[in-house]
């Protein structure tokens, strides 16, 4: 028997969730945290970050 994948299933960033995201990004939340706080991916986190022009996570 075959394996069924997981259907993907993409949702927008609304308002809030960039308020939240930016928040998060003030406040040098780890990326891992934010992901499962707001059901998402590290990598889309990382991506919207990057669109946004905000630093996320750790700074070293």
């Amino acid at each position: 028997m075959a394996k069924k994948s997981k259907k993907l299933v993409r949702r927008e960033y609304t308002a809030a969730d960039v308020k939240e995201l930016r928040a998060h990004s003030k406040s040098k939340t780890p990326v891992t945290k934010i992901a499962k706080q707001m059901k998402r991916t590290e990598a889309s986190l990382r991506q919207k970050a990057m669109a946004l022009g905000i630093p996320l996570g750790h700074r070293r």
